[in-house]
């Protein structure tokens, strides 16, 4: 089963609010191809956005805080997040 769009849609708003959250921003002010770099996100708020994925979602995400450019998980972008949380509810 593959995610289907209006999920995508889903995951897209979802995470564009929990970057919002993690950064005190409206979610309005978060691009959906920005990157996470340029939004100025840190290391502690990845981790707590990545906490916040895996609850919304129920979904365990293969991430190292300390190596974050590994490629079992792209948390440089919004549509890189929005791809990996897909691929991580269809393989459930």
């Amino acid at each position: 089963m593959t995610v289907q769009v209006d999920m995508r849609a889903e995951i897209e708003a979802a995470v564009i609010e929990i970057l919002a959250a993690q950064l005190l921003l409206p979610p309005y002010e978060i691009a959906p191809d920005a990157r996470v770099d340029d939004l100025g996100l840190d290391s502690l708020g990845k981790v707590e956005a990545i906490f916040a994925l895996e609850e919304r979602f129920g979904i365990t995400i293969p991430f190292n805080a300390n190596e974050p450019d590994l490629p079992d998980f792209d948390f440089a972008s919004v549509p890189g997040i929005v791809a990996g949380v897909a691929r991580l509810i269809d393989q459930r």
